[in-house]
C-alpha cells in the first residue's frame, strides 16, 4: 500500500539521523584523542610508566591528563572504555545500506549496464565485499608487510583503488562511492571490535591478575587507531557522495574516489603535525587544492556509468504505473516540470547533471522512480527547489493519486 513508502521513508529518515548522531560521537572521540595523544608533553617527575602529560582548558575548566605508555602499576577504580560509538556508528550504517541500497537494490544498487544480476546476488556480492575488505585488511597488517608503517600504508591504499575500480564494474555509481565507504568504515569498526577494545581488555586482565602487560599489544591497536584517523575524512566524502553525480556518475569516477583518500591524508598530516607541535606544514592544503581541481576536472568527462542510462525493462509494479489511465497526463507533468534538470543533458541553467543521477525522460525511467516522484513532489513540495518550474496544487494531486491507485491495483494482482 501506497502508506508503505510514506513509513519507509521515515524509516529511512530515523536510521540516517541515528547514523549520523553516532558517528559524529565516534569521529569526535577519535580525534579528540588522537590530538591528546599528539600533544602530550614529557616532563620531569612524572609517574611511573607515564609517558606524558597536557593541560587543557574547556568549559570553564582546567583538565590535567596523563597517559600510560602501557598500562597504570594497579587498575583504575574507575575507567571509561571509548567503543559503543563505533559500533553503533556501524550498525546504523549497515541498517540504512539494507533500507535503502538492498531493499531499494532493482533502483540503487543494481545497473544493467554494468552488471545485470538479481537483487540477491547483487546484496550477496555487496556482503561478501565488505567481508573481503576486512579480511585482506587485517591480513596484511599481521603480515611481516604491517612492520613497516610507510610501506603497509602505501600497499593498503593500492588496496583501495583496486576495491574503487572494483565497485564502479559492479554496482551503479552511487552504490560503488556508498560501498567504498562501507567497505573501509568496516575495517575501521573491526579494528575498534577485532584488535583495539580486545587488546585494551587483555591489559585489564594482566593487571587485575598482577601480570605486566605485554607492550605489543597497545603498540598493534595504536597502529590500527592511527589508520582509522587516516580513514575518517575519506569515509565521510564517500557517506556524502550521492548528493553529487558528479562526484559519482561520471567516467573516472573510481579515481575520483582514490584522489579523494589521498585529500584525507593531507589534511589529516596538517593536523596532525601541529596537534603535535612539529611545525606547520602548510604545503599539505596546497596540494590538497590541486587534488581537488584535478577532481573537478576528472568529473568534466564525458558520463559512462550514470544510472538509467539505456533502455530498462519495467518491473511488474512499474507495469501499473505505465498502466494507469492516469499516466499520460503524469509524465507531461513530468516532462514539463521535472526533466529539465533530470535529464541526461539537462537545459536548466546551472545543472550540468541530473541531480542525484536520476533522470525522468523516459516512460520506464518515471515509472522506476514513482516512488521518488510520489514523495519528493506528490505528497511534498520538496521538488522542485522554491517550485521554480511553477508545479500548481492540481499537478501534484494527479502525481500523489496516481501512485496510490497505481500500488494498490499492484498489491491486488
Amino acid at each position: 500500500m501506497y502508506e508503505y513508502a510514506i513509513a519507509w521513508d521515515w524509516l529511512s529518515f530515523a536510521a540516517r539521523w541515528l547514523h549520523v548522531v553516532t558517528a559524529i560521537a565516534w569521529i569526535g572521540s577519535s580525534f579528540y584523542f588522537v590530538a591528546l595523544d599528539l600533544g602530550l608533553t614529557k616532563r620531569p617527575n612524572l609517574p611511573e610508566g607515564v609517558q606524558g602529560e597536557e593541560w587543557q582548558v574547556h568549559g570553564g575548566g582546567f583538565y590535567h591528563i596523563q597517559k600510560y605508555m602501557v598500562a597504570p602499576a594497579h587498575m583504575p577504580e574507575h575507567l571509561t572504555w571509548f567503543k559503543w560509538e563505533s559500533y553503533a556508528t556501524w550498525l546504523s550504517g549497515f541498517a540504512l545500506l539494507c533500507i535503502v541500497y538492498y531493499a531499494g537494490a532493482d533502483l540503487y544498487l543494481i545497473d544493467p549496464q554494468v552488471l545485470d544480476v538479481s537483487a540477491p546476488v547483487a546484496i550477496a556480492i555487496s556482503l561478501a565485499s565488505i567481508a573481503f575488505g576486512w579480511i585482506v585488511y587485517d591480513l596484511i597488517c599481521k603480515s611481516p608487510l604491517g612492520r613497516n608503517d610507510t610501506q603497509l600504508m602505501v600497499l593498503l591504499y593500492f588496496v583501495l583503488v583496486a576495491m574503487a575500480w572494483g565497485y564502479t564494474h559492479l554496482f551503479t555509481g552511487r552504490a560503488a562511492f556508498l560501498h567504498l565507504g562501507a567497505f573501509t568504515a568496516t575495517i575501521m569498526s573491526a579494528n575498534v571490535f577485532m584488535i583495539i577494545i580486545p587488546n585494551q581488555k587483555k591489559v585489564v586482565a594482566d593487571l587485575i591478575a598482577g601480570r605486566t602487560p605485554d607492550p605489543a599489544l597497545g603498540k598493534q591497536a595504536k597502529q590500527r587507531s592511527t589508520h582509522n584517523n587516516y580513514l575518517t575524512l575519506p569515509v565521510v566524502f564517500l557517506m556524502l557522495s550521492n548528493h553529487y553525480p558528479l562526484a559519482f556518475a561520471t567516467r573516472y569516477s573510481w579515481i575520483i574516489a582514490s584522489l579523494v583518500f589521498l585529500m584525507g591524508v593531507t589534511i589529516r598530516h596538517w593536523f596532525n603535525t601541529r596537534h603535535a607541535r612539529r611545525g606547520d606544514p602548510t604545503w599539505t592544503w596546497l596540494v590538497t587544492v590541486i587534488l581537488f581541481i584535478l577532481i573537478m576536472w576528472l568529473s568534466t568527462e564525458p558520463k559512462l556509468l550514470q544510472e538509467g542510462s539505456g533502455e530498462a525493462k519495467a518491473s511488474a509494479l512499474e507495469q501499473s504505473f505505465l498502466a494507469s489511465d492516469r499516466f499520460p497526463e503524469v509524465r507531461d507533468t513530468v516532462l514539463g516540470r521535472c526533466s529539465m534538470c533530470h535529464a541526461r543533458e539537462p537545459s536548466w541553467e546551472g545543472i550540468v547533471a541530473p541531480p542525484k543521477g536520476v533522470m525522468l525522460e523516459t516512460d520506464v525511467e518515471i515509472a522506476a522512480h514513482a516512488r521518488e516522484i510520489y514523495l519528493q513532489a506528490g505528497r511534498s513540495h520538496a521538488m522542485p527547489p522554491a517550485n521554480v518550474t511553477g508545479v500548481t496544487g492540481e499537478e501534484r494531486s494527479l502525481l500523489a493519486a496516481w501512485y496510490e491507485t497505481a500500488v494498490q491495483a499492484g498489491t491486488k494482482k
